[in-house]
């Protein structure tokens, strides 16, 4: 399984001509079947996407269909006071902030190995949870690893 982040659905629903292969690949990867989300990306994908601020915000009611669509076709995992704590220690073990350890969290709690985002640095390992940054090319990976 595959934890995916917030900034995978924003890519999804984004309409700039300059970030088109980003939102393709975010396609792409929203037609899988092993993917799992939390409560925190789905609340993050709501205030990001319809922030005023947002060239291609999208509306109240557009924002509710997709978090409910989302969540009728893929496991949510919700957060707990006990991913909370095991959030806390990560934070602190890992020197990360708090959101991304209830990131890593969720996505352990979740059964997901792979955190795909661009908000970490890709291939880091969070004791047994990896990071991998599905927006850069293989050969830009190969390079720097």
């Amino acid at each position: 399984m595959r934890f995916v982040d917030t900034n995978v659905l924003l890519y999804a629903v984004g309409r700039s001509a300059g970030e088109r292969a980003k939102t393709e690949a975010a396609l792409g990867i929203l037609e899988s079947a092993d993917l799992v989300l939390s409560v925190q990306v789905l609340q993050e994908f709501y205030v990001q996407a319809t922030r005023p601020t947002r060239a291609d915000r999208l509306s109240h009611e557009q924002a509710v269909l997709l978090i409910e669509s989302m969540a009728l076709r893929f496991p949510i995992q919700e957060v707990t006071v006990p991913l909370l704590r095991s959030a806390l220690d990560l934070a602190a073990r890992f020197r990360v902030s708090y959101w991304d350890a209830a990131i890593v969290e969720a996505a352990r709690a979740g059964g997901c190995s792979v955190i795909l985002t661009e908000d970490m640095s890709d291939g880091q390992d969070f004791a047994g949870v990896t990071v991998k940054n599905p927006f850069t090319s293989r050969r830009t990976r190969r390079r720097r690893g």
